[in-house]
């Protein structure tokens, strides 16, 4: 039986698992029991374990958080021993290292980084890269037959397997490419070249406003006098100087200043 603290502590973090679940983990508390979690995690992607679902259960003690919950994992992964006991530094096999602030997160997303590795323990199996994906294959259909698979997690009996709900942010919508930010003096004044996918618009080119465009949108105006040709080649002129100056203006007033600092300490 729960002890107040475990009962509240375990409350607490079930809302928090609700609202902030770490990737490829999803658990819940057993509805008769608090104190016996079930457990899913997802094979990350680009891991032998990628497409698996492995099921699993946390078993606390009545004197949680003060003490730490023994850990198994029931599908069979080419990593774990079935329905045994994980030997790691959260598990019960630790007592001494373990520390109460430790959560349900936190071990779930330990355990997942120890099955990730190749660490041999008590309740560890070695197996090979290509046996794991065999198991990972075979594991939501292993599941699918399991009493207690089912009983714990039944929107999750579907005949694909479905995804936790944070599976890492791993499916970004390829149509919206992620902007850079650029500090303030690396920044173009008002252009940057098309070839950037991230690039600020130029402004449009409407008569009085050929200073702020580009030299290749200059060249597209077509002036209608030989005047406006000239003027529109001086004011091309000043855009470019004015590019160069704000490139390179940091440059010159830091060499200035390093020149100004020398000639002083060579006067004292």
């Amino acid at each position: 039986m729960a002890s107040k603290a475990a009962q509240k502590r375990l409350n607490k973090e079930f809302v928090a698992m609700q609202r902030d679940p770490p990737p490829f983990i999803w658990a819940v508390p057993d509805e008769k029991n608090i104190l016996t979690w079930n457990y899913i995690i997802r094979g990350p992607p680009d891991s032998p374990f990628a497409g698996g679902e492995y099921h699993g259960v946390l078993l606390f003690p009545s004197e949680y958080p003060f003490k730490p919950p023994g850990i198994k994992m029931l599908t069979p992964s080419g990593r774990f021993h079935p329905d045994k006991k994980i030997c790691f530094s959260m598990s019960d096999f630790h007592p001494g290292s373990w520390n109460p602030a430790w959560s349900v997160a936190t071990i779930l997303t330990g355990l997942l980084s120890f099955m990730l590795s190749d660490e041999m323990t008590t309740g560890s199996v070695n197996s090979s890269d290509s046996q794991k994906r065999q198991f990972a294959s075979r594991s939501h259909a292993w599941n699918l037959g399991q009493a207690r698979f089912k009983e714990a997690f039944p929107d999750y009996c579907t005949q694909a397997p479905k995804d936790v709900p944070n599976m890492g942010d791993q499916r970004q919508p390829q149509s919206q490419p992620t902007t850079l930010f650029t500090p303030p003096t690396q920044q173009m004044p008002s252009f940057t070249s098309s070839s950037s996918h991230n690039a600020i618009p130029a402004p449009a080119l409407v008569p009085g406003n050929l200073s702020q465009a580009s030299n290749s949108d200059v060249s597209k105006v077509k002036p209608t006098t030989a005047d406006e040709a000239a003027a529109g080649a001086a004011e091309a002129a000043m855009s470019w100087g004015q590019i160069l100056w704000d490139k390179w203006r940091w440059g010159v007033l830091i060499a200035i200043a390093v020149v100004v600092s020398r000639l002083s300490s060579a006067r004292s």
